[in-house]
């Protein structure tokens, strides 16, 4: 019997239950309440002064005042305590998963430390689901915008050329009265050809895979200019490092997003884009003398948002009223990024 009891007690005892946030927290507040009142009270038990029963008139102030301290030293030690509280209920309503890098920083009070670093840690998981989701989005995108693009200009491009040539040759043989017609219409097949033939630049851009970021700013500022009447002023340093193609096209689509904005919405003169690397970032400038104004975040901007946070890189945007709107994009150690 004294065997079965020993081989009881040597059994797996239960596990001690782990020290949570809220035990923590209950702990902390039992411990400041518990200092105050004990020194309240040593000093009461210490101090000449007493108290009679029943309580007099004079002894009304010196009772007063003493629970007025006790109280506004728990209400200051408490409220010193629970501070980092009011900054994670602030950081909780200005939380964007598109704008990385906002966090709570550990304000040394440890029994708050574990809370902060586990909503600090649901942030960091959060932003990885969501950049690897963009990723996986975006690169759909792209393949879609490529497979598009092979069709207008084989297919469609193709078949164009075909009805171009066909109109050419009618109109060589055709009488007087009808010639001035078919070269009328062959002009509106070459005209829709050549806008075919755009729209699949845009959609897959060639020119940046075959001769590299600069020469594809250059094509889209000068296709930017021809649509729009705007004229872009171009400022790229020579000594750019090498970049990724994942950079290249980060950088490329939102050049293209945001002159695409400035032509529907800024009622711009001037454009200028700048691509100026200093102090190992990269970074990417296209501004407008607009109207500027408010900024609504539609599904271009949360794209071009999504689009640098697949690179790392710190997107903003700033517009006065009247004054034009900024977008800059700064990829930080875009060396490190090739």
């Amino acid at each position: 019997m004294s065997d079965h009891a020993d081989r009881q007690s040597d059994g797996p005892r239960a596990a001690p239950r782990a020290r949570t946030p809220a035990r923590a927290l209950f702990r902390r507040l039992f411990v400041i309440n518990g200092l105050v009142f004990t020194v309240g009270t040593l000093v009461l038990a210490l101090s000449p002064a007493t108290v009679s029963s029943p309580v007099l008139l004079a002894e009304v102030p010196v009772l007063t005042v003493g629970l007025a301290l006790i109280v506004a030293a728990n209400a200051l030690l408490l409220r010193a305590s629970l501070a980092p509280l009011d900054a994670l209920a602030a950081l909780m309503q200005r939380v964007d998963l598109l704008r990385s890098g906002d966090r709570l920083t550990d304000s040394g009070n440890g029994d708050l430390t574990h809370l902060i670093d586990t909503f600090n840690a649901m942030l960091d998981r959060l932003e990885a689901e969501r950049s690897a989701s963009s990723a996986h989005a975006l690169a759909a995108q792209e393949g879609e915008r490529q497979r598009i693009a092979r069709e207008l200009h084989d297919e469609i491009g193709q078949s164009l050329t075909v009805v171009l040539l066909g109109l050419k040759r009618a109109a060589d043989r055709a009488p007087d009265d009808l010639r001035e017609e078919l070269h009328t219409v062959q002009e509106t097949v070459r005209s829709s050809l050549d806008e075919v033939r755009q729209v699949a630049r845009r959609l897959r851009p060639g020119v940046l895979e075959d001769l590299g970021l600069q020469s594809a700013l250059s094509a889209l500022s000068s296709d930017f200019s021809a649509v729009s009447g705007v004229p872009v002023t171009r400022r790229v340093d020579p000594g750019l490092p090498a970049l990724s193609g994942d950079v290249e096209l980060v950088l490329y689509r939102i050049a293209q997003e945001s002159l695409t904005n400035v032509a529907r919405h800024a009622r711009a003169t001037r454009v200028e884009l700048s691509l100026t690397a200093q102090a190992g970032d990269l970074t990417l400038r296209i501004t407008d003398d607009g109207r500027g104004g408010a900024l609504q975040e539609g599904a271009g901007i949360r794209g071009m948002r999504e689009r640098a946070l697949l690179i790392g890189a710190r997107l903003t945007l700033a517009s006065a009223p009247g004054g034009g709107t900024d977008v800059r994009l700064v990829i930080p150690d875009a060396a490190e990024r090739s």
